[in-house]
C-alpha cells in the first residue's frame, strides 16, 4: 500500500494517549510506517513504542534539523508538543485523544510515583492538548483526524474505517487492523 509521497504523515497525541496502538493498527493494515528500535518495548508498551530516535525528534524539530523529506509517504510518531515546531509543508495527522484521568494514571504507573501535584499536571496537559489541537486545526498545510483511544476500543471497526477514509484508502484489511488491538493492555479504565 502506498501513501502520497509528497505528504508527511504523523500519528500524534499526548503521551500515553494510544499513539503506539494507532501505529500498530496502521502497520497491521499494511500502511507504511517508520520507526526504529532505539526505544525498547517494556511493561508499559510491551508491543513497542513505534518511535524514531527514542522519541527524541522534538529536539531536532526545535533546531530545524529533522529531515522530514526522508519520511514522506510514511507515518511517523511525534508527541503533541512536537507539533508546535512543524515547518511549513503538507501534513496528514492522526491525533489520538484519551480520557485525561487514564493518561495521568498511566503516566504515574510508568514513572512509579504518585503525582502530588496531579491537579496542576492535569490542567497543564489539558491546556497543552487544547493549544495543539487549535494550532493544527488552523494551519492550512495540515489535515487532521481526531481519533479517540476509548472509542477505538469500544468500536474498532467504525474508528478504523474513519482512519481509512481520512487516508482515502478504499480497500483496507479492517479485520487484521482490529486484531492489532490488544484490549489486555487497556489497564487504566475510567
Amino acid at each position: 500500500m502506498k501513501l502520497d509521497s509528497d505528504t508527511n504523515f504523523i500519528v500524534s497525541g499526548l503521551e500515553r494517549s494510544g499513539t503506539s496502538m494507532i501505529m500498530q493498527i496502521l502497520n497491521a493494515g499494511g500502511i507504511p510506517i517508520e520507526f526504529d528500535r532505539s526505544r525498547k518495548s517494556d511493561q508499559d508498551n510491551p508491543k513497542g513504542y513505534y518511535e524514531l530516535e527514542g522519541g527524541k525528534i522534538i529536539n531536532k524539530l526545535i533546531d530545524k534539523s529533522f529531515q522530514f523529506d526522508k519520511y514522506k509517504g510514511s507515518f511517523i510518531k511525534i508527541t503533541a508538543y512536537g507539533l508546535k515546531f512543524l515547518p511549513i509543508s503538507r501534513y496528514k495527522i492522526i491525533y489520538s485523544e484519551r480520557n485525561i484521568e487514564e493518561i495521568l494514571d498511566s503516566m504515574e504507573e510508568m514513572a512509579g510515583i504518585r503525582d502530588k501535584a496531579r491537579d496542576e499536571t492535569k490542567k497543564a496537559f489539558i491546556k497543552l492538548n487544547n493549544t495543539i489541537k487549535e494550532t493544527i486545526s488552523e494551519r492550512k498545510d495540515i489535515d487532521v483526524l481526531f481519533i479517540n483511544y476509548n472509542k477505538i476500543l469500544a468500536n474498532p471497526n467504525h474508528e478504523i474505517k474513519k482512519i481509512l477514509d481520512f487516508l482515502e484508502i478504499s480497500v483496507g484489511d479492517i479485520d487484521t487492523m482490529v486484531k492489532a488491538i490488544d484490549r489486555k493492555l487497556y489497564r487504566h479504565k475510567k
